[in-house]
């Protein structure tokens, strides 16, 4: 297969996944339509462009492991990725660290600002640990798995933290 068609693949892949959560969204709204939506707008919004990413992640892992699996072959991306991983998932245990570190601060200002950037990087760990997952699973070599595997490894950390931590799954109502 040629480099461009390649390229068009992968790219008519990431199209497909914009319109499929495009799609998803505007049934979404359609369906809830109301007062409600009109009084909390920026609560719906917001809550609206969540669904939209959730949804373009999910339909962008085709894509996405077309496009690893083209780069299969270029040692100096697997190098590249290998480096930026680990670097990617030590910001989210600094994230969690300092969320930790905010809530004992009692509301310092520097705690508090960098602990509602904290939570944002939290919230991206499912996706982080997804992409790290899909880059191992299409690695070439041993050594490139084994660091992206710890990187998902460690992204799934933070995340059961934050399930357990903010959710609680397990205590009783």
């Amino acid at each position: 297969m040629r480099a461009v068609a390649k390229v068009g693949l992968v790219v008519a892949g990431y199209v497909g996944a914009f319109l499929v959560a495009s799609a998803v969204v505007a049934v979404y709204i359609a369906s809830t339509s109301g007062p409600d939506r009109q009084t909390y707008g920026a609560m719906y919004d917001f809550g609206d462009s969540l669904l939209f990413l959730a949804v373009l992640a999910v339909a962008a892992v085709p894509a996405t492991g077309a496009a690893l699996f083209f780069l299969r072959p270029l040692r100096s991306f697997w190098l590249a990725i290998c480096v930026a991983a680990p670097a990617v998932a030590v910001t989210a245990l600094v994230a969690m660290t300092q969320y930790v570190a905010g809530q004992g601060a009692g509301g310092a200002a520097a705690h508090t600002a960098w602990s509602a950037l904290a939570v944002l990087r939290t919230l991206a760990s499912p996706l982080f640990a997804g992409a790290f997952f899909l880059s191992g699973l299409l690695a070439p070599g041993r050594a490139f798995r084994l660091v992206l595997f710890t990187a998902t490894l460690i992204e799934m950390v933070v995340c059961g933290w934050v399930t357990l931590t903010w959710f609680h799954p397990f205590q009783a109502n």
